[in-house]
């Protein structure tokens, strides 16, 4: 399997320390599989970072959005998920920060994409997107 890309969607002002920890995880993990993070390390002028957000997203096989216990607070994310969707960009999500099935998440991330922190169900997911591409929408 070639190795890749997904674009790393989190909130930026409470799960950066997850964001971080997880990136990090998946280099040091045994999974089959290396995750390259695109996603921005600052904030940025609106129209500037959705342009550069866009053009970032449309390069990844993925978008891989931390849910954490204050999403429903991140716009960014929706934004993010929305650009994923209309580049056909697939998406799920994995549960941080002690979030879970009860959390609020963005209504444009359906629930039964989410998932626990667990590298096998994250390879498995990864390996079903990379199998059915642009047919996972």
């Amino acid at each position: 399997m070639a190795n890749p890309r997904a674009f790393i969607s989190f909130d930026f002002d409470h799960n950066e320390l997850q964001r971080n920890l997880f990136v990090g995880q998946s280099k040091n993990s045994r999974t089959p599989f290396s995750i390259e993070d695109w996603s921005s390390k600052s904030s940025l002028p609106q129209s500037q970072w959705e342009r550069l957000i866009e053009e970032k997203i449309k390069k990844c096989n993925m978008l891989i959005v931390l849910v954490g216990r204050n999403m429903s607070s991140a716009t960014g994310v929706k934004k993010e998920i929305e650009m994923a969707s209309r580049n056909y960009v697939p998406v799920f999500g994995v549960y941080v920060d002690g979030a879970g099935y009860s959390t609020p998440i963005p209504m444009n991330l359906p629930r039964s994409r989410v998932i626990a922190w667990d590298w096998d169900k994250i390879a498995s997911k990864i390996n079903e997107m990379m199998t059915q591409g642009k047919n996972w929408w």
